[in-house]
């Protein structure tokens, strides 16, 4: 029985890397509540990332493997994973902050007669119990919450936690999980992916970001360039996607993606609580405003108060010389 179970999720490559964080997280918090590491694969194919999560820090690896598991739906994923939970048995089960985890984590939590904590930032143990760290009021403030009913459902913010170096002399239990053929009561008639180029928003370890102070579409592509000079991503703000100056795929904030890069550049963004909600975990925010008493300065660890045109190639000069 392990005391921490993950859902992890995998891609292409593997395990990704919110379930590398995750299992690292795990482990460092399972010496406190007495016992290993679980982690569960539910998908198609996933017997490859299995053999992996051993070395990433999983003692036990349950696997539910079947064709109707290839796309997530609720319907067919929830009850294996209350099946997974309710056979291991943990005092608590982490998931990523993903698509996936914002729909099931809730829902699993209501099944197995618990609660859950949603979008941490950091986790704890304290009297046998996780105290898990998140913001709150649109990234304004922190909060400390805790479950106290088991398991303890919790999702956490990807690049939050640090994940285990990888260690092949590890070994785990690799389990078996029967699946039921699902009733769904929605059925996907196809899929459509956002054409994206480079490295993805989520992955970046540095964003560079843009809002309506840009005045319009074509000054992205000073912002794309900014980027290539720093093996970046672009991200914008919802007013700037509404605005169809950028693509829907690429807007942070509170109704757009969440990041937590090393570096958040954000440029000509005025701050407002919705947008800081996706950005607010960034480990390093730098704002570029010609409005000295824009929001964003207040969570700015540097902030430029000029036009960014002014800005934007001195500094791009700057990063390039830097990097040379």
């Amino acid at each position: 029985m392990a005391s921490i179970l993950v859902i992890g999720e995998t891609d292409d490559a593997g395990l990704t890397a919110p379930t590398l964080e995750m299992l690292g997280a795990a482990t460092r918090l399972s010496g406190g509540l007495g016992g290993g590491v679980a982690l569960a694969l539910i998908g198609s194919g996933v017997g490859d990332a299995a053999a992996a999560a051993a070395a990433a820090g999983a003692d036990t690896v349950y696997t539910a493997d079947a064709d109707s598991l290839d796309t997530y739906q609720t319907d067919s994923y929830l009850p294996v994973a209350q099946g997974i939970v309710e056979q291991d048995s943990p005092s608590v089960v982490l998931l990523a902050q993903s698509s996936i985890g914002r729909d099931l984590a809730p829902r699993l939590a209501t099944r197995l007669g618990s609660a859950a904590i949603m979008d941490s930032l950091a986790l704890e143990i304290e009297g046998g119990r996780v105290k898990a760290t998140r913001s709150c009021y649109g990234g304004n403030a922190r909060q400390v919450v805790t479950v106290q009913t088991d398991p303890q459902v919790i999702t956490v913010r990807p690049k939050s936690q640090d994940p285990l170096e990888a260690d092949a002399a590890r070994t785990a239990e690799i389990i078996a999980v029967d699946v039921a053929e699902p009733t769904l009561r929605a059925q996907t008639t196809g899929k459509e992916l956002a054409e994206s180029d480079g490295i993805r928003l989520e992955d970046a370890e540095i964003v560079v970001s843009g809002g309506r102070g840009l005045g319009g579409p074509e000054a992205f592509g000073d912002l794309e360039q900014l980027a290539g000079v720093l093996s970046a991503a672009v991200g914008s703000s919802r007013a700037a996607c509404d605005l169809g100056w950028y693509p829907p795929s690429q807007q942070v904030g509170l109704t757009g993606l969440v990041v937590s890069p090393t570096l958040y550049l954000a440029i000509a963004i005025s701050g407002a609580s919705q947008h800081m909600a996706g950005c607010g975990g960034s480990k390093n925010i730098v704002a570029i405003n010609k409005d000295p008493d824009a929001p964003i300065f207040g969570f700015s660890r540097f902030g430029i108060v000029d036009d960014y045109k002014k800005v934007l190639p001195a500094l791009e000069s700057a990063f390039a010389a830097a990097l040379e």
